[in-house]
C-alpha cells in the first residue's frame, strides 16, 4: 500500500486543496480542511493510503486538476 501525499507550496489555494481532496479522494470538508491545514502547516499530508496502481492514479488526476486551474500543486507516493 501507498501513501499519496500533497505538498505546500506557495500559491495554491487552501480552498482548491480541500476541493481536490473531496472530489479525488472522497474526503468530508472537515476531513479535508484537516488535512490541508496539515499540508499548510507541515508542508505535506497525507491525502490516503491506497494500492500502488489507485494512487498513481489520484496523483495524476490531482495534477491535471491543479494545471487546469494554473495551481503548481504537486501531489507523490511512497510506501506505507
Amino acid at each position: 500500500m501507498f501513501k499519496v501525499l500533497l505538498h505546500n507550496d506557495d500559491y495554491t489555494t487552501m480552498e482548491f486543496v480541500v476541493g481536490v481532496l473531496q472530489r479525488v479522494f472522497n474526503k468530508s470538508v472537515p476531513e479535508a480542511t484537516r488535512i490541508m491545514l496539515n499540508v499548510h502547516n507541515r508542508g505535506v499530508g497525507v491525502a490516503g493510503v491506497y494500492t500502488a496502481e489507485v494512487a498513481e492514479t489520484k496523483i495524476e488526476t490531482v495534477h491535471s486538476m491543479a494545471q487546469a486551474d494554473g495551481f503548481p500543486l504537486k501531489c507523490s507516493m511512497e510506501p506505507e
